[in-house]
């Protein structure tokens, strides 16, 4: 595949970045708890990163939140902090790609990108329910310590599942 196939607003780039968006979608319409969805989301957007570029990763990352409160599955308590969201989702994939280009897509550029990222968004979330919105005691809680959690979790799936489509694209090529 070329370069030039990936380019974002290419039909490659918008078909790829639509089916990640809709993969991203369904793990949070199953319904399960925020510290399964959380992970595979998170996962999903730094997956979309590697896959699509910043571009169509922070499309998506900032799709997600406002589509999930569209759909019923973002509680409305949550409405304040999408914008939040958005900015949190946007500043994981950021941190995550620029470090792996930088530093290389192992365990170094991965890790590194992963703990800055992962830091950004839970002080963004965190910091909004402290001093900026006023949400439920509950949801306050979600917006913190679980963010850390589940953002690096889902750094860890992001890249295991890289790792294993990386060997499958490079055996099918072979």
């Amino acid at each position: 595949m070329k370069d030039e196939d990936l380019k974002p607003f290419s039909i490659r780039w918008l078909t790829r970045t639509a089916i990640l968006l809709a993969i991203t979608l369904a793990f949070q319409m199953l319904g399960f708890p925020q510290m399964v969805t959380g992970p595979a989301v998170n996962a999903m957007l730094l997956i979309s990163g590697t896959y699509v570029g910043i571009i169509g990763a922070v499309i998506i990352g900032i799709l997600t939140p406002l589509i999930a409160f569209v759909r019923g599955i973002l509680a409305p308590p949550l409405a304040p902090m999408i914008p939040f969201i958005m900015v949190g989702n946007a500043v994981l994939i950021i941190a995550y790609v620029i470090s792996r280009a930088k530093l290389g897509k192992g365990y170094a550029g991965s890790a590194v990108g992963l703990i800055i990222g992962a830091i950004i968004k839970f002080l963004i979330l965190s910091s909004a329910v402290r001093f900026i919105v006023s949400v439920p005691p509950p949801v306050a809680k979600a917006m913190q310590i679980p963010q850390l959690y589940t953002a690096l979790l889902g750094g860890v799936i992001a890249f295991i599942v890289e790792k294993i489509l990386d060997a499958a694209i490079k055996q099918n090529r072979a």
